[in-house]
């Protein structure tokens, strides 16, 4: 076979180009500090990296989850404290009226407070989180606590009993395939239609038995509003729970974000000190190439009749 001119030439640029090649790929390797910069720089590894970009993007949106669910669960706990020291205060003033020897001028100004208490607690039952009602389920956008007003400017809970908050659960996924409700429905907190401690009806009841000076009614209260007490504080211990749990969650997170940025890194990320070396032999490479070239391509025809 006769080796021609043309066929140097044309096997000498298609070196050159894959030389030229090669360094380009590797120079844009170390501009980008990512060794995978197209699928078809590793086809296997562009699988392994959008599988972790996945997880990576699913583990975020659960700790934003985790972050919220925080904020629902404190925000409750602060709420249902607040109930509670108005269920102790009222339990104070109970106790203050019941030792018999207040007059009724006595007995009338306690009650003043006792409204004042009465009022507080409704807007405690009416608490929002960022534009939704916290003690009613899943209808977190209606009241669930709303009372027609009295001629003195007061709330008329006379039908507080009555109320019906929605049992729906919030759930929050704060992990794979875990789901954790965070909110407490009214009823649970302030009493049912069906239960003697509901929290307004002792309300009610306590403004009743002052006005009427009756002594035993609100020593039978007391009782009734220790057992309130009681459940609220379990409501506190299962939420103090909760939030313990998801305290758990957002550290587990935390390591499995750290984790699969660490194996997405090793997929993706270039090795400088390699691809500097490297880059160097094959600029060397090519320079050798351009040298060796302008050899093979400079004799001719005319170089060997002279």
């Amino acid at each position: 076979m006769r080796i021609t001119n043309n066929m140097l030439g044309a096997q000498l640029l298609m070196n050159l180009n894959r030389n030229a090649q090669q360094m380009n790929n590797t120079q844009t390797q170390l501009a980008t500090g990512r060794k995978i910069n197209k699928p078809s720089d590793d086809p296997v590894g562009i699988t392994y990296s959008l599988r972790y970009r996945a997880e990576l993007s699913s583990n975020e949106q659960y700790q934003k989850n985790v972050d919220s669910a925080v904020s629902w669960l404190e925000f409750n706990d602060t709420v249902l404290n607040q109930a509670g020291n108005v269920v102790q205060r009222l339990r104070e003033l109970t106790v203050q009226a019941t030792t018999g020897t207040n007059p009724q001028t006595a007995l009338d100004s306690i009650n003043e407070e006792v409204k004042q208490l009465k009022e507080q607690l409704i807007d405690i039952s009416n608490s929002k989180l960022n534009g939704k009602y916290i003690f009613n389920g899943e209808t977190y956008d209606v009241k669930p606590y709303d009372f027609p007003s009295n001629a003195d400017g007061t709330l008329d809970t006379t039908n507080a009993a009555s109320v019906v908050t929605d049992q729906g659960k919030i759930n929050f996924i704060v992990g794979e395939s875990v789901q954790l409700p965070i909110n407490v429905s009214g009823n649970e907190v302030f009493g049912t239609a069906t239960e003697q401690d509901n929290l307004f009806v002792i309300m009610n009841t306590v403004m009743q038995a002052l006005q009427d000076g009756d002594q035993k009614e609100l020593s039978n209260q007391l009782d009734i509003m220790d057992s309130r007490m009681g459940k609220i504080l379990s409501i506190r211990s299962e939420i103090g729970a909760k939030t313990n749990r998801v305290d758990l969650m957002m550290g587990r997170l935390d390591d499995l974000g750290i984790n699969l940025t660490d194996l997405q890194a090793k997929v993706e990320d270039a090795d400088i000190a390699e691809l500097s070396l490297k880059s160097k032999i094959q600029e060397n490479i090519y320079n050798a190439s351009l040298s060796v070239g302008a050899k093979i391509i400079s004799p001719s025809l005319v170089d060997f009749l002279r």
